[in-house]
């Protein structure tokens, strides 16, 4: 039985339960891997939803997100000023392009929860420095978590290093629990500060997902009820893993079978 700490009801897991998050979180990133040969000019953000559905089903799991809420796709697909949550359509990629493909699989009631940022051809530089200091904010924070630190030690992580570089980390939508559950306590902010927040304990699985604009962090809904932009319309970026507070750090659950982990990515 999962043990109960606090009253939010963060669960903490068993060492049988880091073995199921490990499954998970491999396939998902499985299949982000898969996906990235086919983000190219012309491929609509459909197309690549159908892909990753495939997969999914294929090696006998299913998306998290299909049926959500009324969610009806395999994965959101955040194109250029999206920040999170675009919906797969008929919109053609192309040239200079950059989109976060974010799925979560579940696999014998564990979900594995990632996603990834992607460029189509020749993209600006700024955009390309945007993706870098997602994908490092994304790392300081996992490198931040340890028994004892708190959920506000990733936060003042991640957020020194978006504003160091010029640009806004995202206050609207965070981290959160994960394991059994598609969301669960706590929320993973990112932004905060040292030594504050919930803290850390093993057996603790988390998602740290930073979303960070070029532009300020505010952002909107739009009608659909999901598709979140910038409302300055700055370029967004953001980088996701799931990971399991160990007693003497944490482990990443998702990271990619190939490689993959920042674009350009090598070999794709």
């Amino acid at each position: 039985m999962n043990n109960i700490v606090d009253d939010r009801r963060i669960r903490l897991h068993t060492p049988e339960d880091f073995a199921g998050m490990r499954a998970a979180g491999k396939l998902a990133a499985a299949t982000l891997d898969m996906v990235t040969a086919h983000v190219h000019e012309g491929m609509s953000t459909a197309g690549l939803d159908r892909l990753c559905h495939a997969f999914i089903l294929d090696h006998g799991a299913v998306p998290a997100s299909l049926g959500y809420r009324g969610y009806s796709h395999a994965t959101c697909i955040s194109l250029n000023h999206v920040v999170c949550h675009g919906i797969p359509g008929s919109r053609a990629l192309m040239e200079g392009d950059i989109l976060n493909i974010d799925l979560a699989v579940i696999l014998d009631g564990w979900h594995g929860d990632s996603s990834r940022m992607y460029t189509v051809g020749r993209i600006s530089t700024r955009a390309a420095r945007l993706i870098e200091v997602a994908y490092e904010a994304m790392m300081r924070g996992i490198a931040a978590v340890r028994p004892g630190a708190t959920l506000g030690d990733i936060g003042h992580a991640m957020q020194g290093h978006v504003e160091a570089a010029r640009f806004s980390v995202v206050r609207d939508f965070c981290g959160h629990g994960l394991g059994r559950a598609y969301h669960d306590a706590p929320d993973v902010l990112n932004h905060g500060q040292k030594g504050k927040g919930v803290v850390l304990r093993p057996g603790m699985f988390l998602t740290v997902e930073p979303m960070v604009n070029a532009g300020r962090a505010d952002v909107k809904v739009l009608s659909d009820g999901w598709t979140a932009v910038t409302r300055d319309r700055s370029l967004s970026a953001q980088f996701e893993h799931s990971i399991g507070v160990t007693e003497s750090g944490c482990e990443i659950f998702t990271l990619s079978p190939a490689g993959f982990s920042k674009p350009p990515f090598a070999g794709a």
